[in-house]
């Protein structure tokens, strides 16, 4: 038996393992190529809005269409605009536990929420 028959049923073996190992890498390459791209720009087209946010097109489109998302129209295309997309998925933030004691404490001793005026 010559080398090369003994290491063939390696390689037959091997060749799937390679194959998805090479389609991981080529998946990883175009997310880096999207996330690029969408780096160097600030309007953004509904796809990269949906990459970049990380919602469905369709999601995309009812927020639009409702006047719940900032976008612009062009003439054929929806377009956002990179940073008031960042403002508006950052616009609900959750308060800490100690914001929350910090509040509290300020009510029982003032009798007043912060930021009340009476």
């Amino acid at each position: 038996m010559s080398p090369a028959e003994i290491l063939l049923p390696d390689f037959r073996y091997a060749l799937p393992k390679y194959k998805k190992m090479e389609e991981k890498i080529l998946k990883k390459l175009e997310t880096l190529e999207k996330l690029s791209l969408i780096a160097a720009k600030t309007a953004l087209t509904l796809e990269e809005a949906a990459f970049f946010t990380g919602l469905s097109k369709s999601i995309l489109y009812k927020k639009t269409h409702l006047k719940e998302i900032p976008h612009y129209k062009g003439l054929k295309f929806v377009y956002f605009n990179k940073d008031e997309l960042t403002l508006w998925m950052l616009q609900n933030r959750v308060k800490t536990n100690n914001e929350i004691e910090a509040e509290a404490a300020t009510y029982v001793v003032t009798g007043k929420k912060k930021g009340a005026t009476a």
